[in-house]
């Protein structure tokens, strides 16, 4: 902490956040982070408001009160890694409760912090061969998606005998909730979608959408991108697919991968803004891949001018229809109610501060209330699966499910597919998740 700057209890200046300088050979310097990690476990120990979000800071703040002089300079540095394995990057500590995010002058950005540490423990081989194949999600949705090889992969994952040698092996929990995967994918039931809308702008929106369909779209829930394109098009607009997209780069970027999330970004990115260019806006069904071309990649590549030019371009799909909805484009001539719907707000939809636009328009279908529940799932990535972090990542839904149950909806749905399985996966009452687009075509009767 600099003692020189002026000390004030918090900020009322807009939070800011500064890019990764992982360029620069400061930034994988041992030394230099251990003492940035140090300054900022003081600054969090002194606060401790984070406490309830997830479990790194109480391993934090027992670290502390466990050590000699009950103060972060008496945790030894060897125990940083333990705070660092529970952090998921899900940014909720920046963008809801840290008081002394930049521009304060203490300038503390614990999610990046978490993830520098990341990605020096990464580049020194410290990364699992099991957590580098997790993070492969496109290579293996591409090997368990084809026809002969999906019905053992999606056996294997019901299969208690499997689910053990998957826990020996991958470190995948038994007890965890792993994805279907559907040989029938989303590239595959929408490669006829014809452009044959007039687009008609509204707002900041072109009327034109080139889908991101991700990893988990096409190979685990096509369902919801096929939902989602007819959404879309009930509404005037023209949609298309990228053609031979590559993951995001999200569940690299959590292992601290950046080498990784830039080969990546270096494959998407003529396609994104080739889009751009022919006059397209990007959507992506999944919030983490749509927060990565909204914040991760930008502040990775912040001189990149096409990086930028994509940002600009990309939405939350109920951000896109609410604008459409502004501008009195958005059709409500629904069929069905939905009655009671309770929504899980996704961390990594949360922290783009486009506000609760999923809330908005559901709201927007007669007969429907909606109960909204902004608290984590404690998913996030591999953390709700692997072994290690599972028992962690279940205390953590726990709210969530209580919730869920109290409010005993007609419907449960999460913007985050993997977020809403998990919870249902606890609440274990024959409770189904759905994504919030599908809500909206049911509501439709398309």
């Amino acid at each position: 902490m600099n003692e020189s700057s002026p000390a004030r209890e918090g900020s009322l200046d807009a939070p800011t956040r500064h890019p990764l300088e992982w360029k620069t050979p400061a930034f994988w310097e041992q030394a230099a982070l251990d003492a940035e990690l140090e300054r900022v476990f003081h600054i969090c120990h002194g606060c401790r408001r984070c406490v309830s979000l997830c479990q790194a800071f109480p391993t934090l703040f027992d670290l502390v009160d466990a050590s000699t002089t009950m103060e972060a300079d008496g945790v030894a540095k060897s125990d940083y890694v333990k705070v660092v394995e529970q952090c998921y990057l899900c940014d909720l500590c920046y963008q809801t409760k840290c008081p002394y995010v930049p521009p304060h002058p203490w300038n503390v950005d614990f999610p990046h912090l978490m993830l520098r540490a990341k990605a020096v423990r990464h580049r020194n081989g410290e990364t699992t061969t099991a957590a580098k194949l997790l993070s492969n999600t496109r290579a293996i949705g591409r090997l368990a998606s084809i026809p002969i090889v999906v019905e053992a992969v999606n056996w294997g994952g019901r299969n208690p005998v499997m689910r053990g040698a998957m826990e020996k092996t991958l470190g995948v929990d038994r007890d965890a909730q792993v994805p279907r995967y559907d040989s029938r994918t989303a590239r595959k039931r929408l490669r006829h979608l014809r452009e044959d809308d007039v687009a008609v702008p509204a707002g900041p929106t072109t009327g034109k959408v080139a889908l991101f369909i991700t990893c988990y779209g096409d190979y685990n829930n096509p369902q919801m991108v096929e939902d989602l394109a007819t959404v879309l098009r009930h509404n005037g607009v023209q949609v298309k697919l990228l053609k031979k997209e590559s993951c995001c780069g999200m569940p690299k970027l959590e292992l601290g991968d950046l080498d990784s999330v830039e080969k990546y970004k270096n494959a998407n990115l003529p396609l994104l803004a080739a889009a751009v260019d022919d006059g397209y806006d990007l959507i992506a069904p999944i919030p983490s891949c749509v927060l990565m071309f909204k914040q991760e990649i930008p502040l990775l590549f912040p001189g990149d001018a096409g990086v930028m030019k994509v940002k600009r371009a990309f939405y939350d799909p109920f951000e896109y229809l609410m604008q459409r909805h502004a501008a009195g484009l958005f059709k409500t001539d629904f069929k069905n109610e939905l009655g009671k719907v309770a929504w899980q707000a996704a961390c990594h939809q949360r922290v783009q501060n486009i506000g609760p636009k999923t809330r908005d328009v559901l709201n927007l279908v007669p007969g429907t209330e909606v109960v909204s529940i902004e608290r984590c799932s404690g998913h996030d990535g591999t953390y709700g699966v692997k072994k290690a972090t599972y028992a962690n990542a279940r205390k953590i839904a726990k709210p969530v499910e209580t919730r869920v149950k109290n409010a005993a909806p007609n419907h449960f749905t999460s913007d985050c597919v993997m977020a809403g399985a998990h919870i249902a996966n606890g609440l274990n009452d024959g409770t189904i998740a759905e994504h919030p687009i599908s809500l909206i075509r049911k509501a439709y009767g398309i």
